[in-house]
């Protein structure tokens, strides 16, 4: 009986998920189809927006950026993240090892890039401390690695979290067999917890990795893209491109390549995760 209506349960959810989510992706395809400036009715331009993204030099230094916060996310939230749940797992008070790493989490990154502001600013608190005279918010590529340590901040806690979840999940029995036969330190983690925390790191991996392909609003609140466009990811160009300069037909084609980049990227991670 209950099979029989079971798509009837479904399909109010599946409705919803298609007009919230699908429905306005489909209208952003079509923006990027046409010239658009929020007054006049779009006027259909073909693939002429996707031809003006080839030719854009912000493009390539906004996909450079994008680029540089992918593989910084990898080895600093991420890497971090897997050597402070390691160092502070399975030893007296390492919960509370691991609470300054989290604090920041609760930050959302508006707030958390107002906090950094006056730290990273040209003569403020990081050039008195390191004395140096250094624009870390002014000079590429310094200023998007700045705000990849206030990223890191932020984000270093959850992650830390989550591999401690995955150390907790891992079976004892392993781990001892392994002690007694000489294994510990380094050789103990690479054969042993390593392959048993494949899949969770599978999930770190995944999620960061589309968090840092979609980064947009410490940038913004930190640079907005500048000075110039020389610190933009994706993201910031997006936004830009479509509610700043109002090229909403522009903005809409940057809006569908980034959805493409990060879906490809998450798919071919996805599948050389689920082939290994």
């Amino acid at each position: 009986m209950l099979g029989r209506f079971r798509h009837g349960y479904v399909a109010p959810a599946a409705i919803l998920v298609a007009v919230l989510l699908y429905a306005p992706f489909v209208w952003t395809a079509y923006l990027s189809l046409t010239r658009y400036d929020g007054l006049e009715p779009p006027a259909w331009v073909g693939f002429a927006n996707f031809g003006k993204l080839l030719d854009d030099p912000a493009l390539l230094t906004s996909t450079r950026n994008t680029l540089i916060w992918v593989a910084g996310t990898m080895v600093l939230p991420v890497g971090l993240g897997l050597l402070v749940a390691v160092l502070s797992y399975d030893i007296k008070g390492g919960a509370w090892y691991r609470v300054p790493f989290m604090l920041p989490y609760a930050l959302s990154g508006a707030g958390l890039a107002m906090v950094w502001s006056p730290i990273l600013s040209h003569g403020g608190i990081a050039n008195l401390l390191l004395g140096v005279d250094t624009a870390f918010l002014q000079e590429a590529p310094h200023n998007t690695l700045a705000m990849l340590l206030v990223w890191t901040w932020q984000q270093l806690g959850v992650n830390t979290l989550l591999f401690v979840v995955g150390l907790q999940s891992i079976p004892k029995e392993p781990i001892e067999a392994a002690r007694l036969d000489g294994a510990s330190g380094w050789r103990l983690f690479r054969h042993v917890i390593w392959p048993l925390m494949r899949p969770l790191t599978a999930v770190v991996v995944g999620l960061a990795l589309v968090a840092s392909l979609k980064t947009f609003d410490i940038v913004w609140v930190l640079t907005q893209g500048g000075p110039g466009r020389n610190s933009e990811t994706l993201a910031v160009t997006m936004y830009k491109e479509t509610f700043v300069a109002s090229d909403y037909g522009y903005g809409s084609a940057v809006a569908v390549l980034l959805t493409v980049v990060t879906g490809l990227a998450s798919y071919l991670y996805l599948r050389r995760q689920v082939a290994s």
